[in-house]
């Protein structure tokens, strides 16, 4: 798994809207996470690019990846979980999608197919009252 480095990521904290009773007014819990994906040196051009197309919801137009997270009431397990969702972002993208292959059914499926094709048809021919 590939990990993103602390220093290439900037964190802002806020308050957040999740559980927490009178905590939620006081704390800022709700961390976000801000990536620039084009200065990083951490991650090859090709991994940008597919990261970019598959998650181009994420990418803002100044080309910055934004999470947030406020799922636990602690800043901190918030920012770790920010950081393991944008390390698992990353780490999906990293190896290039395999080609696919064009694939042809074999001639025994096909005869197969039409020779079932042509009982079903044959049974329904069968069923039709014979007029003389």
């Amino acid at each position: 798994m590939k990990r993103i480095p602390l220093e290439e990521i900037s964190f802002q904290f806020d308050r957040s809207s999740g559980p927490g009773g009178q905590n939620v007014n006081k704390v800022n819990t709700k961390v976000t996470l801000r990536w620039d994906i084009s200065v990083t040196k951490s991650v090859p051009d090709d991994v940008k690019h597919r990261f970019v197309q598959k998650f181009a919801n994420r990418v803002n137009q100044g080309s910055e990846v934004v999470l947030q997270c406020d799922k636990y009431r602690s800043q901190n397990r918030n920012k770790e979980a920010a950081h393991r969702l944008l390390n698992e972002m990353v780490t999906s993208v990293w190896r290039p999608p395999k080609a696919r292959k064009k694939t042809k059914p074999k001639r025994s499926a096909v005869e197969k197919r039409l020779k079932n094709k042509k009982r079903h048809s044959e049974t329904k021919q069968n069923r039709k009252p014979i007029k003389y």
